[in-house]
């Protein structure tokens, strides 16, 4: 009884409310989706997959939530237009929480993987990777913050990543990822006295389809020693929900407003709310020293290290530093 009143404490409802999730057919977004639809809101999924769309509306339903499938495509702005229009009729103007999550680039940045960005098609690149990653994400924050806006109320979240702080996968990728945490950072300053949050989220080495199947799957991993150490991360990685119970927890916290504009990361959330992954795990801690030493190939120093010893937000801020 005590185990269970516990479980219940830490993950809030979000009965009533109305949340869109887009990039939801799939990965984080499915994740994400799945948690918010099990805590009771009503989520609008985004996808351009009509049976991936239709599979998490049935497992939303089989937790009791509800999931309406939105086939369309992120990089057509009249299928953003028709969405939010969609919404808010249906919804008599009501929408709670956006989850910025689609993006079109994953396979780009695997096929262009060890080349440089001048060794590469660049309108190709910008307009895969950042097409729907950023110029979308940016579209769909503008009309959800229009509803949001007439109610005073509202919770924005970008899906980010440490590529927006240091070199990751490829220039284009770091380029949209630092734009997406600098669009939450500078639309939070125009929407905070509207009573409306808008926080970046980072998750940590998340274990979805794409990397099961060919990263952690023994039979497509190369063998090299960047490979093993990747699979190594992943395997401690966190899963698809992870931070769709962060996100439920964010919008349950009375003070939220006062993390508007920030880079949250999945780990940090997880320790300040007491929540666990949907295993039962606490999500790697991509703060620690020993993660950080793991990472460098000593994992057996790493072993070592208090989990307490952890990097300062201050420090981790000025690994970006350009002055």
């Amino acid at each position: 009884l005590i185990h269970f009143y516990k479980r219940k404490e830490r993950m809030p409802g979000l009965h009533g409310k109305v949340c869109v999730v887009t990039g939801a057919a799939r990965g984080i977004g499915r994740g994400i989706a799945l948690q918010l639809g099990e805590a009771g809101a009503t989520v609008y999924i985004t996808g351009r997959t009509e049976k991936n769309l239709t599979e998490c509306v049935e497992e939303i339903k089989n937790r009791g939530g509800k999931g309406i499938p939105v086939i369309m495509d992120h990089s057509n702005d009249a299928d953003i237009q028709t969405l939010f229009e969609r919404v808010d009729k249906e919804q008599n103007g009501q929408l709670d929480i956006l989850v910025n999550n689609a993006y079109a680039g994953v396979s780009l940045i695997d096929k262009s993987s060890g080349k440089k960005f001048f060794e590469t098609d660049p309108v190709e690149q910008w307009d895969v990777i950042n097409g729907v990653g950023l110029r979308n994400h940016y579209i769909c924050a503008t009309l959800a913050s229009r509803m949001m806006v007439k109610r005073q109320q509202g919770l924005i979240v970008n899906i980010s990543s440490f590529g927006g702080l240091k070199y990751l996968f490829n220039v284009a990728y770091g380029i949209g990822k630092a734009a997406v945490d600098r669009m939450a950072a500078d639309c939070a300053v125009e929407l905070k006295k509207q009573n409306v949050t808008f926080i970046s989220l980072w998750p940590g080495p998340v274990k979805t389809e794409y990397i099961q199947e060919n990263i952690l799957n023994a039979n497509k991993n190369d063998g090299s020693p960047a490979s093993l150490q990747s699979a190594k991360m992943f395997a401690k990685g966190e899963t698809i929900e992870c931070a769709g119970r962060a996100i439920i927890h964010l919008a349950n916290d009375k003070n939220v407003l006062k993390k508007t504009g920030r880079i949250l990361q999945t780990c940090d959330l997880a320790r300040e709310y007491g929540f666990t992954d949907i295993d039962g795990k606490v999500p790697l801690d991509t703060r620690s020293l020993g993660t950080a030493l793991s990472r460098a190939g000593w994992s057996g120093l790493a072993e070592y290290v208090p989990d307490c010893i952890r990097f300062p937000l201050w420090m981790i801020h000025f690994m970006s530093y350009k002055f």
